[in-house]
């Protein structure tokens, strides 16, 4: 008899009830498995929390309608759980993945990152997802017995290795980190426990991984339009999005422009979940993995697009990179924010003082990159809203972020 909660896997899935286990020992649970328990114990962090007030492309005070990082992370949930369901992955661990992916994320989207990691380069630089590990394994204060959600390996694996491997099979940085090396938050913590950096991660990771792309590609786009930086026809520039518009203007010729809208953002979730669920099957089919490490172990990833899918995922972020994310009204925005991470991180490290009790406490006033470390840490944990309003009383001015 299977135990509660469990359902049909493949013999490639990650097995709960074979998980490699926490860095701190506890009690299992009778009522969820161990990939449950990490999903429940992200969505209750305050990290998690954060994320709804956290930019994705546009500052929350620009419109309640656009994505914020948590309904994007939500959306890349539910996407990631539909593609492992299909392969017979685990769907709680792609969830959890999915549902973490983005909790090491700044103030101002990647705005903001960019700014940190500017601040942060001759102090070890800093990487979203290394910042993400260092909340879940260091920064969330909620156990009696430890610091950090202490997650399980699994969880931990497919979070740091979100866009694949991190060394390769000599055990050199791969080619995102062959300059500054690999961030510190990940090389401390694969000092207490391996990681495998040098393999790919699981199916589930994989799955969540290719659930984000799907997610801010279509999402961006419902975005970009509700905001005016382009039009509808305009998209008719990237031939997997005329197709789907013609299908559209061909089956209701008299529709409305916002379900228009939505009939091509749902039909291109669609389209790409169809593709990678496809594509997955074929080279499941061709590696034939006996087991989670089998898919670890492969010289490929297994989970993603194909070939022809892949080229309309870059036609789409060739399209959405000018007319979106260059946009002079978001460029203006992004400066700005930059500005204010940057002057908030000077700020803080001339005076740590400055930074609340909670935080203050903790600084050795004589060691600087662990001054560094700190006000990163602080910083990259704030919510849009909030930084805005310690840039005020640091200043006593009003960003402009419009």
């Amino acid at each position: 008899m299977k135990a509660f909660g469990e359902r049909w896997r493949a013999p490639y899935a990650c097995d709960p009830g074979q998980s490699r286990g926490r860095l701190f020992s506890t009690e299992s649970s009778p009522t969820r498995s161990e990939f449950q328990r990490d999903r429940d114990r992200i969505i209750h962090s305050s990290a998690f929390r954060r994320l709804k007030h956290k930019t994705q492309v546009f500052v929350y005070h620009e419109g309640d309608h656009y994505r914020t990082r948590l309904t994007h992370t939500i959306e890349v949930a539910q996407i990631s759980r539909a593609i492992a369901r299909s392969l017979g992955l685990d769907e709680d661990l792609a969830e959890a993945l999915a549902l973490s992916h983005d909790l090491g994320h700044t103030p101002f989207g990647h705005s903001g990152e960019d700014a940190l990691r500017i601040c942060m380069k001759r102090f070890g630089g800093f990487d979203h997802n290394a910042q993400a590990l260092r909340i879940v394994t260091q920064l969330e204060h909620r156990y009696a017995e430890h610091d950090g959600l202490n997650l399980t390996w699994e969880t931990l694996e497919g979070l740091v290795k979100h866009n694949g491997p991190l060394l390769t099979r000599q055990g050199k940085p791969t080619e995102k980190y062959v300059d500054d090396g690999l961030p510190f938050a990940i090389a401390d913590y694969n000092a207490r426990q391996d990681l495998m950096l040098a393999s790919y991660a699981g199916g589930e990771a994989q799955s969540a991984a290719i659930a984000d792309d799907i997610a801010y590609n279509a999402h961006d786009i419902d975005d970009g339009l509700r905001a005016g930086l382009f039009s509808v026809d305009e998209l008719r520039e990237v031939s997997l999005l005329k197709d789907i518009l013609d299908e559209i203007d061909q089956r209701y010729p008299a529709l409305d422009n916002t379900r228009r809208i939505h009939e091509l953002t749902r039909r291109l979730i669609t389209r790409f979940v169809e593709d990678v669920v496809n594509e997955g099957k074929l080279q499941l089919s061709q590696l034939d993995p006996q087991s989670a490490d089998d898919i670890r172990n492969a010289n490929r990833s297994v989970v993603g697009f194909s070939r022809e899918m892949a080229a309309a995922d870059l036609s789409i972020k060739g399209f959405l990179y000018p007319h979106m994310y260059r946009h002079q009204r978001i460029m203006t925005v992004r400066r700005e924010a930059e500005r204010i991470v940057q002057e908030l991180f000077e700020r803080f490290m001339s005076n740590p003082n400055e930074m609340p009790d909670e935080w203050r406490r903790e600084v050795v006033l004589n060691d600087e990159m662990q001054i560094a470390r700190h006000v990163a840490d602080y910083i990259a944990g704030m919510t849009d809203r909030f930084a805005i309003l310690e840039y005020q009383r640091l200043f006593d001015v009003v960003p402009d972020l419009r």
